[in-house]
């Protein structure tokens, strides 16, 4: 039994080619990471992928560890599509990762061939499908030589088990040197996923370069800083926020006086843009045209709801840009 989707879905939401590829990605897509897990509720966690399908958004990103605990997001994603979208798998762009710990010996983490494999093996199994649309290096391995885990990449696409691949974390020369080996193999890098944010720009100092200059498309994680770019935090931390409940992603020590400053100060250009400082900081992400899509995460329904309305007003005076510029260098 399908869910009955929205025929305008496609009408609202702006896609974004992804570096030379033929694939186009929402500008706005939906990562599984925190809020997917069995220590959630379940029709919860399907009510917002319902709402993302329904404006628009075709692009769900898993990976091996994504819960808690680790598989119960793939797990729980492969219900919702089971449940859900049967007939619509081939509207949606579906990834996976592995890179991290996932289980115990010397094969459950990091980069051999032997890990990769495996791991998506796993993963196919728990969502219920016969392929992912893209299959991510998770985080560089310091030990393992880059042309085995390149060819691990290949080797995934080759199997039909991947149509794509990607990287994620890789800093600029690791990047530049993966891209290469994919290229040579025949399989090119599809993207790469790395933390970008107003408050984290490390991607500004040579890794967005490498990415334009070989037509690979980039997807920024944690765009709201794990929440810090919201509303949540504006009269210091509220009960029940990530920072509250003390979760290892977010600490109450990244929110000092002078951040709170700033998240303040930056809330008033975005209500002068009319808009929800959320809304700004993801417009902000995709300026320039440089990122393909924002990854949101979210813990209800009305988060997805603020993400896309983004849409609404994606433009920057550049007296907007400078007073940004000058807030976040203070």
């Amino acid at each position: 039994m399908s869910h009955f989707v929205n025929p305008q879905r496609y009408d609202s939401m702006q896609y974004t080619r992804c570096g030379r590829s033929g694939i186009q990605l929402p500008k706005i897509s939906l990562g599984l990471w925190h809020n997917f897990g069995d220590v959630t509720l379940y029709e919860n966690s399907r009510e917002m992928i319902r709402t993302a399908f329904d404006a628009g958004i075709t692009h769900f990103d898993l990976a091996n560890n994504y819960g808690p605990p680790p598989g119960s997001a793939e797990i729980n994603f492969g219900r919702i599509l089971k449940q859900d979208f049967q007939h619509y798998r081939d509207e949606m762009i579906i990834s996976s990762k592995a890179g991290y710990t996932m289980w115990p010996g010397p094969y459950g983490d990091f980069g051999s061939k032997k890990y990769l494999v495996s791991s998506l093996d796993q993963s196919l199994k728990r969502i219920g499908l016969d392929y992912v649309d893209i299959f991510y290096h998770h985080r560089p391995d310091p030990d393992t030589p880059l042309e085995e885990t390149m060819s691990a990449l290949d080797l995934i696409v080759r199997q039909g088990k991947a149509l794509y691949v990607g990287l994620s974390n890789y800093p600029a020369d690791q990047a530049k040197e993966a891209i290469r080996i994919l290229n040579s193999l025949g399989t090119p890098c599809l993207i790469h996923q790395p933390k970008y944010s107003m408050f984290e720009r490390w991607i500004e100092n040579g890794l967005q370069d490498v990415l334009q200059e070989e037509g690979v498309g980039s997807i920024a994680f944690s765009p709201l800083a794990g929440g810090l770019l919201t509303d949540r935090y504006l009269s210091g931390i509220p009960e029940g926020s990530r920072i509250a409940s003390d979760s290892p992603f977010l600490t109450s020590d990244q929110l000092t006086e002078a951040r709170v400053t700033q998240i303040r100060q930056l809330n008033e250009i975005a209500q002068r843009r009319g808009q929800k400082l959320v809304q700004m900081a993801l417009a902000w992400v995709l300026r320039e045209g440089k990122v393909t899509s924002a990854l949101i995460g979210a813990s209800k329904v009305s988060q997805i709801e603020d993400a896309v309305a983004t849409l609404n007003n994606l433009e920057f005076s550049q007296q907007e840009l400078n007073e940004i510029e000058a807030i976040l260098s203070r």
